[in-house]
């Protein structure tokens, strides 16, 4: 039974590719003049009259310099910023990765065929698996459609990194591996990784040019977890991937050098598919909704997962699912795309084989057993004591709004995004007594190569806005005519931001131009504006629409005393991941969840009009 609705027939799907328009540089002076109307809730007269001077010496002075530097580079890349943003963003970070970085999420499939029930991991996991190996395929068929905005093409680059991907820590920089290839191309690797109880196997995925059917990926499965379950628990090598980057780097240098098999063992992992976890043993039971599950999925059994693999499919002993994926080399819509077909899939197939059962010859799965020694036990020590040091302080809310969702906020004319953006400004303004500086995600993809923009949601007409609301003299149609201000200039700003016009790349370029040439860095990077407002990485508000679709995500907050604050929008409802760290006395990802659902009716009733 398969569902073809994703299949493309007319259209190859990196087809556009080299057809797509480079990424433009924005006007300084734009950007500038945004910078400055970004860094304004944050200011007190004073201190915003001397932010002002200090970009305008910027903009008239170094600056101009920068930005024709940045201009030339542009003329030889199609997209100037590419390397400068894998690099400064995921490569040359050095605090670990896994839980800082990683993002993770529940799978939906307990909404409908599968809800939670012992003994189904091994069934329903390997379902799980062939509909991945099938998405794989499609990508290597290039018969996966096209996304387009409107008729626009946008870039499907990332699409190759999802598998055959995996990042390698480096001394001062890690690097990116991918092995993927379409068929075009030539032969790609097809094997997977698959890890239980701090044990890694390896099996192909494909035999005699045919992905393994559920009941042969089961057959695989359940002799790994037989192995696991009669002898004693595997070294937890992965654990290590954990580690802040540069120890993790000095780790994998010493257990290389201590057996060459290592080498081909750590490639093997690197070059594969990707990883099937195997959770058997979950401290806390198997995670029964979609807070412990988004929880896990963050922050679960490091000896289980690769933590630099693009994608870690994670399967609890009460067949549930979740995963947990490197963030460097593609975005979450990738991850949405990929579990949306399999959520489809599984409701085609209403949740059951219902092909073939027979079971090819298969060879055994192969044990990748690491020559170790005292060191590096020790390093794997460390590594799980740091990692469940800061895994048990990660606080996760993650529910949904029923009332309503896109339909309703549709009909009052209101952009269901920016609804959901607002109301959480309003929701930190009332638990926090200020603007909270906040990071939304705007797609860059209709150029090539593109990624993201950062769009700032707390303006001033959302300050405004929040002000009135708490003010119990401001009237009904106040708030209500403050409010569509704060819709315009949000969707405003969102619409420019994916038009390649945002200006927090384009200061980042700048930044990165004078670090590149050696010069001192400039004052506009170190006045306090700067920091107070988000730029570099101290956004309070971590945030992101994954999409329209049943599928979910979340990450950690930027910062100590922030919130990620991932959502989801559907006809009927608005699904919120909000995490924040229980070390910080006055974050609270609960609370900031629940005053955001309330805020969802206020917005709602200010559409009305009033009693007379």
């Amino acid at each position: 039974m398969e569902n073809h609705v994703f299949e493309s027939v007319e259209e190859r799907t990196f087809q556009y590719q080299d057809s797509l328009p480079p990424l433009p540089v924005p006007s300084l002076e734009e950007s500038l003049s945004k910078y400055c109307e970004s860094v304004k809730p944050f200011l007190n007269e004073e201190e915003y009259k001397k932010t002002c001077n200090v970009v305008k010496d910027f903009g008239s002075g170094i600056g101009r310099e920068l930005h024709q530097k940045l201009l030339e580079r542009a003329r030889t890349r199609k997209n100037w910023l590419e390397e400068w943003w894998l690099n400064a963003a995921y490569l040359d970070v050095r605090m670990p990765s896994q839980l800082n970085v990683n993002f993770g999420g529940p799978a939906p499939y307990l909404e409908h065929y599968w809800p939670p029930k012992m003994g189904t991991q091994l069934e329903r996991g390997s379902i799980i698996t062939y509909y991945t190996l099938k998405y794989w395929e499609l990508i290597r068929r290039e018969k996966l459609p096209v996304h387009k905005a409107r008729s626009t093409p946008l870039d499907m680059s990332q699409f190759r990194n999802l598998f055959n991907t995996c990042k390698i820590p480096g001394m001062t920089r890690d690097k990116i591996s991918n092995c993927f290839k379409t068929e075009s191309e030539g032969s790609c690797p097809s094997h997977l990784i698959a890890m239980c109880r701090g044990k890694i196997f390896s099996f192909e995925a494909v035999l005699n040019g045919q992905i393994l059917s559920p009941p042969e990926l089961l057959r695989q499965l359940s002799y790994i977890q037989n192995i696991c379950q009669s002898g004693r628990d595997g070294t937890g090598v992965s654990a290590l991937t954990t580690e802040e980057r540069t120890r993790w780097a000095l780790s994998r240098d010493h257990l290389i050098s201590l057996d060459p098999r290592n080498l081909s063992h750590l490639e093997r992992i690197q070059s594969s598919l990707f990883v099937v976890s195997l959770d058997d043993e979950c401290p806390h039971g198997s995670p029964e909704d979609y807070s412990q599950i988004t929880k896990l999925g963050l922050a679960g059994d490091p000896t289980i997962r690769w933590g630099d693999k693009s994608y870690n499919s994670i399967l609890w002993r009460n067949g549930v699912f979740g995963s947990n994926c490197d963030h460097a080399p593609y975005d979450a819509m990738v991850l949405v795309a990929l579990c949306d077909y399999l959520d489809r899939n599984i409701i085609a197939s209403e949740g059951r084989w219902k092909g073939s059962s027979s079971v090819r010859e298969l060879p055994d799965p192969e044990e990748l057993v690491f020559t170790v020694d005292e060191k590096i036990l020790n390093d794997i020590a460390l590594a799980k004591a740091q990692y469940h040091t800061q895994a048990s302080d990660l606080q996760v809310a993650n529910y949904a709004f029923t009332s309503f969702g896109k339909s309703l906020v549709k009909q009052k004319k209101l952009h269901p995004d920016t609804f959901v953006q607002l109301s959480l400004q309003l929701a930190f303004y009332k638990l926090h007594g200020r603007p909270g500086c906040c990071y939304e995600t705007a797609t860059t993809r209709m150029f090539y190569h593109g990624r993201t923009e950062t769009m700032r949601p707390c303006t001033m007409e959302a300050v405004t806005w929040c002000r009135a609301m708490l003010d119990p003299s401001s009237t009904h149609a106040q708030r209500q005519e403050l409010m569509l201000k704060a819709f315009t200039k949000h969707n405003k700003m969102m619409s420019e931001c994916q038009l390649g016009k945002g200006f927090d790349r384009h200061l980042l370029g700048l930044l990165l131009i004078a670090k590149e040439q050696g010069l001192a860095v400039p004052e506009i990077y170190s006045d306090p504006a700067f920091t107070k407002s988000g730029g570099g990485g101290n956004f309070v508000l971590s945030t992101s629409l994954v999409g329209y679709t049943k599928v979910h995500g979340a990450v950690v907050p930027m910062i100590h005393d922030g919130y990620g604050f991932f959502y989801r929008i559907r006809d009927d409802r608005f699904v919120v991941a909000c995490t924040a760290w229980n070390s910080c006395p006055e974050t609270d990802a609960d609370k900031l969840c629940r005053t955001v659902f309330q805020n969802f009716n206020d917005m709602v009733q200010l559409m009305v009009s009033p009693q007379l």
